[in-house]
């Protein structure tokens, strides 16, 4: 059976916004193999390949569900925003 991961992705360190809108459901490898020549980890799965998009949580999960999916769920964490001034830089 295929197992996969259902996550909402990082922001990019260049973004400011605090949007995030989409989850992510990507699947794991099932067999890595080390290739003796380079090192590299290498496998014969393609789902590895994929990652697919949903506007929700829930219409991911049912997507796994229907599909016969095993999948893990990773919570984003809570960020604490600190709301500050520009003139609290010369309040000290």
């Amino acid at each position: 059976m295929k197992k996969a991961i259902i996550y909402i992705p990082n922001k990019n360190p260049m973004q400011s916004g605090l949007s995030k809108n989409k989850w992510i459901l990507e699947y794991k490898t099932e067999d890595p193999s080390r290739n003796p020549l380079m090192g590299w980890e290498s496998s014969s799965d393609t789902f590895t390949e994929i990652k697919l998009e949903f506007s929700s949580k829930d219409l991911a999960i049912n997507y796994a569900k229907k599909k016969k999916i095993d999948f893990e769920i990773i919570e984003p964490k809570k960020r604490k925003v600190v709301k500050k001034s520009y003139a609290d830089n010369f309040l000290k």
